[in-house]
Formats: structure tokens, C-alpha cells, sequence
């Protein structure tokens, strides 16, 4: 038999409405920070004002920063972290997607740990330092479908000027309260929805070819495979499909519950450190079919790519390369089997430099891909996905 841990201090609120019912919640704290990115669309459609409300119901004073990037920095983190302290606040609310929750898991570290978030990253550029006090409570309000910031305790940060883009763990980065409201999903436009389902589908395809994956872990992959392959293509024609929101949302939950991603997530990673414009889901959707077919054409990962394939609608798949096929056929019903590296500004001589920067950023679990890649393997997966 399998030996794991399992482990999720995190009280879940999900459905669509549970929003509504925070207040009735023993929140963490007197004063919130509460922390958005620095776009428009949480105040557009209400929700920070939803929040709001739910906060004041409760006698909660709040303070808002506004200022997450679509790829959370360091810096982010430091000037959010330093107006929680400056006002009082003894607690986060995180709303907003995977950058927000992940910005916030930072945030509450550095309201209580000393110096700065980078003394405490492992990545080349780190201090390697480890957290010597628990961060302050935290409450997430997941307003997208796709990284599972909501269940987990980690998170990814970018140093621009290292040139980074790292995850960092603690215990105590799990939330105290998450809620998970498809309502508050409903306004994704069209290619983020993509981006974000896809991104939690790789959760869970790199989990089930882990080559440490057991049973817990498996079954909370081979269901959020199952439910992005029927319902992300049609969230993603119709958004205001309140059934398949709902069910990519539950989906992205399930695949953070036991998270063990590989490599193709670190693959990732060191893109998005040279280009942070790079969407995380779109860089994750180029680099999957040569990293999936990489696997395929070695039969590494033969059975564990037919479960998916059977999970996907595929009734007798003879080999990985059934998987391979219902992967490219999910992404073209996305309207993404075109996206290119180069429309973000990297070119073919920057991908050598690449694969020595897999050993020097955090990702997923470079050891544990089905098979060992090289630095040379590595660059050929790189050079087969760019376009």
C-alpha cells in the first residue's frame, strides 16, 4: 500500500451565493487587508463591494491595495506587506484569481517574518532562508477557475529583476476560509477561461504521470480531467453557462487537493521569469503537447495516459497517443492550438538558454517526470513547441 499525507486545514464555502454567507463565518481577525489586482473587473461587477459588505456585516474594518500584477512581484508582495502593517491589519482577503491569492499567501508571510520575500526563495537568486514565524490568517475568494491558489499552500511570485518566477511554500499559506463562488466566475472572458481551465487540467495530467502519484492523488486528477474536458469548451463558448462554471470551479478545487506537478509546470516557470507578459495557461497550453508527446512516443507513461484518455471520453485507448490526440483536440476546441512563443517576444537563440534555468527557478517536481530529461531534452521540447 501507498504511504501520503494528506492534509487541508482550509474550510471550503462552495457553491454559487456562498459568498453571501461569509459573514456568518468566525473570521480571523479585526482588520483586513484587502487585496485586488490592479484591474477594474472586481469593482466593475461588484464583488469587492460584495465583500465589502460581507466584511462590514461582520465588524470587520478593511483596508484595500489594489495593485496585483497579472504575474505577482516581489515588489507586489513587500508594498502590500507594508501597508498591512501600516494600517493595523491583522488578516488578508485575498480576492481575486491565482496572482492575487498567490500575491496574498506572500503578503501574510512578510506581515510577520522579517527583511525580504526573496531572503526567503530557494530559487537560484534566494536567500534559501526558511520562514521562521507563521504568516497572518488569510481568507480567499477565488474569482477564476485554474490555479487552485484557494486549497493549497503555495504560490508563485516573480523577481523582475532577477529574472525569476518562482513558487514558495509554507503550512501556514493555507487559507482559513476559502470561498469558492462560481458566481464570481461568470464575467472570465472567453481566453482567460481557456487559459485558467487548462491551466488546472495540467495540475492534474502532470499528477497523474508523477511517477510518485498514488490513489488520493489520482482520483482528485482523473475527475478534474473528466469535468475540464466536458465542460471548459463550453464555459469557454458560452460564459454565462452557470452549470459548467460551476463544475470548472469545482474541478479546479479537486486538482489542488493533491497537487504533484512535474516539469512541464517548471518548463513554465522559466518562460514566464523572462516574459512576464506571458499568461501562465498559455504558456502551459504551447509547451504540452511536445511535453506530453515527448512521454507518448517513449511509451513512459503508457497506462496512466489511457486512464486520462478514458477520463477525456476516449472508450478503448490503445496507447498514450490516444491522450495526445484528445489533448489536441481540447485545446483546438479552445481556438488555441496557434499560440505562439513568439507573439510574446521570445525567440528560437533564447530557448538555449533555457534549460539550465529548469535547476534554478521552482516549478514542479523536475524529478519526477515518468522519465529523467536532460538539459538537451528539455531545449527539444522547448524548440518543438515554439512557434
Amino acid at each position: 500500500m501507498y504511504n501520503f499525507q494528506f492534509y487541508l486545514p482550509t474550510k471550503i464555502l462552495f457553491g454559487a451565493g456562498q459568498l453571501q454567507n461569509l459573514h456568518s463565518e468566525m473570521l480571523p481577525g479585526k482588520k483586513a487587508l484587502v487585496v485586488t489586482s490592479n484591474g477594474s473587473s472586481t469593482k466593475k461587477y461588484g464583488y469587492l463591494a460584495a465583500v465589502e459588505k460581507e466584511l462590514d456585516l461582520s465588524g470587520v474594518a478593511h483596508v484595500l491595495f489594489d495593485e496585483i500584477r497579472a504575474n505577482p512581484t516581489r515588489e507586489n508582495v513587500m508594498d502590500g506587506a507594508r501597508k498591512a502593517k501600516e494600517n493595523g491589519c491583522d488578516f488578508v482577503v485575498a480576492l481575486g484569481g491565482g496572482s492575487v491569492m498567490d500575491a496574498s499567501k506572500m503578503i501574510i508571510m512578510m506581515m510577520t517574518n522579517e527583511g525580504d520575500l526573496w531572503d526567503y526563495s530557494f530559487s537560484k537568486a534566494g536567500g534559501k532562508k526558511p520562514f521562521t514565524v507563521n504568516g497572518a490568517p488569510l481568507i480567499c475568494i477565488s474569482t477564476s477557475a485554474g490555479t487552485a491558489s484557494e486549497v493549497d499552500c503555495g504560490g508563485v511570485i516573480s523577481n523582475d529583476a532577477a529574472g525569476e518566477k518562482t513558487a514558495l511554500f509554507h503550512l501556514s499559506m493555507f487559507p482559513a476560509i476559502s470561498v469558492v463562488d462560481s458566481n464570481l466566475t461568470m464575467s472570465v472572458p472567453p481566453r482567460f477561461t481557456a487559459y485558467q481551465g487548462m491551466d488546472a487540467f495540467y495540475h492534474a495530467a502532470e499528477t497523474v504521470i508523477n511517477k510518485n502519484v498514488h490513489p488520493m492523488a489520482e482520483m482528485f486528477a482523473l475527475k478534474t480531467i473528466e469535468l475540464v474536458a466536458k465542460y471548459l469548451p463550453v464555459a469557454y463558448k458560452d460564459g454565462s453557462n452557470v452549470e459548467a462554471r460551476s463544475y470548472l470551479h469545482l474541478a479546479n478545487s479537486l486538482a489542488g487537493f493533491y497537487m504533484l506537478c512535474t516539469s512541464q509546470h517548471t518548463l513554465e516557470h522559466v518562460l514566464g521569469s523572462n516574459h512576464p507578459r506571458l499568461e501562465h495557461g498559455a504558456g502551459l497550453i504551447m509547451l504540452s503537447h511536445a511535453y506530453f508527446n515527448f512521454f507518448a512516443e517513449r511509451g513512459a507513461a503508457e497506462e496512466p495516459m489511457k486512464k486520462m484518455a478514458r477520463a477525456m471520453g476516449v472508450e478503448k485507448p490503445a496507447s498514450g497517443k490516444d491522450f495526445i490526440a484528445a489533448l489536441d483536440r481540447l485545446i483546438a476546441a479552445l481556438d488555441s492550438s496557434d499560440l505562439k512563443m513568439s507573439d510574446y517576444g521570445i525567440t528560437p537563440d533564447e530557448l538555449k538558454t533555457f534549460p539550465q534555468k529548469m535547476h534554478e527557478v521552482l516549478g514542479g517536481d523536475i524529478t519526477a517526470d515518468p522519465l529523467p530529461l536532460s538539459n538537451e531534452d528539455y531545449l527539444t521540447i522547448y524548440e518543438q513547441s515554439y512557434k
